[in-house]
């Protein structure tokens, strides 16, 4: 009799040696092309999927590549990782020798910089090239607890011959991306692996737990940079007349003269020093700061000077938008929702409710509250580019979206329902 994901759950932990057949078995049929005994779970078809596009060799030996000792050293004092190290370190060792796991820390591009745990399984683990400096994104070693979450951008458990790479199907692994909570960037992953033998179901849920306190971590030290600043703040902005403010370099708000205060000021990148256009403000000077800005307001009416927007969704993990028009010219990465929600304004240039966002995005035209919150935070940078009631692009901005080569590759890490039909168009 067939079994369902269900039933695979929970044979987790429990029955490794018939869990891991039958994953095997699935996996045969599925990379061949026949019918499998059941359905690969959704997240790990999807990624199976993006390797068999991408030509990435199950048979392939990724024992090559490593990053040198000073390039990974380089990397790991550049990485905000290292300010959240010692808490993923509290939350995950302790643990690793009687479990027999070793926690893996990776940066943005899936390099491997830290590495710690019980002595036998990092043996093990050099045995597959999962080491310091290695390069674990997915579309380079195949379906991992590293390079998956990265691309689905959210926790995932990859066990036995859910990996595509057959050197991995006798380990487990449960990683979780980590986000840097002032601009929503993906700034690593922290992953749990170990022999097979040692998978569980609650594996997922401690790593999931640990990257969030680390997370949390993160967003104090934001507090404490942004306190920093305030005390170089408060001296410059007394002397300046008129309305300025003094904001990070992410722009998030220190102090305020002479203007309401906003938690943040859109900084369409890359930020340099003189006159620049901002969507909220118009037109302002930009002087440096230790650790930030000095952001003048000059006193002229706020006008959209903009008429080219383009969308640019050729990439895995959001995209990016750059508007340009009389003023000049300015970009900014985008979150995974934020890239959703504006390729479904560019694709319906006729506008859409909230409510109908929601229908596309949640499958749920009541989670309106949601969509007009992630609305709000749109404005904030494109400014006056964006009607609302209905939601769309102002008639005279000229919009254009790049789009990779291959429809399925659209915004890969979206659950959205309304993308599905445009990754797999009818013929």
């Amino acid at each position: 009799m067939a079994l369902s994901p269900t039933d695979v759950t929970q044979l987790t932990g429990v029955d490794t040696t018939r869990t891991a057949r039958m994953l095997n078995e699935v996996r045969s049929a599925t990379l061949a092309g026949r019918r499998a005994p059941m359905a690969p779970r959704p997240v790990i078809a999807q990624s199976w999927e993006r390797m068999l596009r991408s030509g990435v060799d199950p048979e392939h030996d990724v024992r090559a590549g490593l990053l040198s000792r000073a390039e990974v050293q380089r990397r790991r004092e550049s990485s905000a990782l290292r300010h959240v190290l010692p808490v993923m370190r509290e939350g995950l060792l302790p643990f690793t020798d009687v479990a027999r796991h070793i926690m893996v820390v990776a940066d943005a591009d899936g390099r491997v910089l830290w590495r710690e745990g019980s002595t036998a399984v990092l043996r093990k683990a050099d045995g597959i090239g999962f080491a310091v400096g290695a390069d674990w994104r997915e579309d380079v070693v195949g379906t991992n607890g590293v390079g998956t979450p990265a691309v689905a951008g959210r926790p995932v458990q990859v066990s036995a011959a859910e990996h595509f790479a057959r050197s991995q199907a006798s380990w487990t692994c449960a990683g979780a991306p980590l986000t840097d909570p002032r601009d929503g960037r993906l700034i690593g992953v922290v992953d749990v692996s170990g022999p097979l033998e040692t998978m569980h179901p609650a594996t997922l849920a401690w790593v999931e737990a640990v990257a969030k306190l680390a997370e949390a971590r993160l967003r104090e030290h934001h507090l404490l940079s942004l306190e920093r600043l305030r005390a170089v703040a408060a001296p410059v902005l007394a002397r300046v007349e008129g309305r300025a403010m003094v904001v990070d370099r992410h722009g998030w708000t220190a102090a305020v003269t002479g203007m309401p205060y906003e938690s943040r000021l859109t900084l369409p990148g890359p930020v340099s020093a003189g006159t620049r256009w901002l969507p909220a403000l118009g037109r302002c000077s930009l002087e440096p700061l230790a650790g930030g800005w000095l952001v003048r307001v000059a006193d002229e009416p706020v006008t959209r000077a903009a008429s080219r927007i383009v969308l640019d969704l050729r990439g895995p993990r959001g995209g990016s938008v750059e508007v340009s028009g009389g003023a000049g010219s300015w970009s900014r990465r985008l979150s995974p929702r934020h890239a959703e929600l504006l390729y479904l304004l560019a694709v319906r240039r006729v506008g859409r409710s909230a409510a109908d966002l929601a229908e596309d995005v949640f499958g749920d035209p009541a989670r309106t509250v949601t969509v007009r919150a992630e609305m709000s935070r749109i404005r904030r940078y494109l400014g006056g580019l964006l009607e609302h009631r209905p939601y769309r692009f102002v008639e005279d901005a000229e919009v254009d979206v790049l789009l990779p080569d291959d429809p399925r590759d659209l915004l890969p890490h979206s659950t959205a329902p309304a993308l599905g039909g445009r990754r797999h168009p009818e013929p």
